[in-house]
């Protein structure tokens, strides 16, 4: 599960310099599985617990081999109208499934990260002057890395025992951008997004919503009141790589206000300047050549179709909840944040080095796979499920395996 080699070993059984004369495909096979393999995080397997479990379905493996063999490079609509046209459609597909409203722009980019960055930049823009950017305690660290690359400051208001932002404290002096957090990193918790976008809207604020992990669940109409007031941004970004069944490197960028994107990235040197009346996606944002990611997402959501997405999200919240409750009746075990999604965040009743240890042992069985956070200053351990091949029997086992090494470590006292 977890990789098992130490620092060095993987660069160390390579050659220092490359081969003077071409080597047979068969070679790297050959590599791949002699030296590579052991250096393997295993990600696809329904084991895997830590961070966020992500899945790249047979659809999106196979649609990435076209991806690869079109090669397609979208630098303007010009260099590939199927590119630009697709990514236009299928993140409006995508757009309805959430229940986000029409007429709002999407794009699509490589992560989170870089998403936010654009908006932030965009929001600076429109803020000349104010170079404050609002979030929770608990907002994903890319928001303090886009804010340190765009100059600006980022100040973090305190959470309250939900882990949410507490919105009687929230202060828009100097701000040009709020981010808002719907599934944060370390658990999970929902900001107060109306709140936000009252006080966003009252101020001339840039709302954002990261909802990278968790936008995903909008497509469950039962949890679609966990998204109140997400509508009311001015932008959001939902990685499909995270719980939506596509391969690593496709995130959603969607604003209602693409103008000031457009205004805050827009460049066209002349060796771009062409006779059609079309706006390329290279005008809103700082990426000039894209992928052809659109062509990976629209065969996902073709060949699962709405309901057979819903079926997996469904399936992993069901599981999340059973996991909860197993841990919730047994003693000395303790659920330490509420759970909403598909992650349970959970502790030993004992001490951060014993949740340590156990987290530590657990890994090197190789039977699992679990990460963790810190909340109200403890170790907390963290299980994710987001794997469309994790069944009940998986979740099982890693309750099992979680039981008896939390027993070995008492029985060493």
């Amino acid at each position: 599960m977890l990789s098992t080699s130490a620092p060095g070993d993987i660069r160390s059984a390579l050659p220092p310099s490359p081969p003077d004369e071409s080597e047979p495909f068969e070679s790297v096979l050959e590599d791949l599985d002699a030296v590579l393999q052991r250096g393997l995080t295993h990600w696809q397997s329904p084991r895997f617990f830590g961070y966020f479990a992500t899945t790249a379905s047979e659809p999106a493996i196979l649609a990435e081999l076209l991806v690869a063999t079109l090669n397609q490079v979208g630098i303007l609509w010009r260099a590939s109208p199927a590119l630009q046209e697709l990514e236009e459609v299928t993140v409006s597909w995508l757009r309805q499934i959430l229940g986000l409203p029409e007429g709002w722009h999407g794009q699509l980019e490589e992560a989170a990260s870089l998403s936010s960055t654009i908006a932030l930049a965009a929001a600076r823009a429109t803020r000349p002057g104010q170079r404050v950017v609002v979030c929770s305690e608990h907002a994903h660290s890319s928001i303090d890395k886009a804010c340190r690359l765009l100059d600006l400051e980022v100040r973090r208001l305190p959470a309250d025992e939900r882990f949410a932002l507490r919105p009687e404290l929230i202060d828009l002096e100097g701000a040009c951008a709020a981010v808002g957090t719907i599934g944060t990193t370390s658990c999970a918790s929902i900001d107060p997004i109306e709140a936000l976008a009252e006080a966003c809207e009252r101020a001339g604020v840039w709302l954002h919503i990261d909802a990278a992990y968790a936008g995903a669940a909008a497509a469950l109409p039962e949890l679609r009141t966990l998204f109140a007031g997400w509508e009311r941004a001015d932008s959001i970004v939902v990685n499909p790589h995270k719980w939506l069944l596509v391969s690593q490197g496709c995130s959603v960028l969607w604003t209602r206000r693409p103008d000031e994107l457009r205004r805050a990235f827009s460049l066209v040197p002349e060796y771009l300047r062409v006779t059609e009346d079309v706006v390329s996606y290279s005008e809103y944002s700082q990426v000039l050549g894209r992928r052809f990611r659109a062509l990976t997402l629209w065969t996902v959501l073709r060949c699962h179709g709405v309901n057979g997405i819903r079926d997996v999200l469904r399936e992993h919240v069901r599981l999340a909840g059973q996991f909860e409750r197993w841990v919730d009746a047994e003693p000395g075990w303790e659920v330490v944040a509420p759970r909403h999604f598909s992650l349970v965040c959970f502790r030993l009743e004992a001490s951060d080095e014993v949740n340590q240890e156990l987290m530590d042992r657990v890994n090197r069985s190789g039977e699992m796979f679990l990460s963790h956070t810190r909340l109200d200053d403890q170790f907390v351990l963290r299980l994710a499920i987001g794997n469309a091949r994790t069944t009940e029997t998986d979740v099982r086992q890693a309750w099992e395996v979680l039981r008896r090494e939390a027993s070995a470590i008492r029985a060493n006292g």
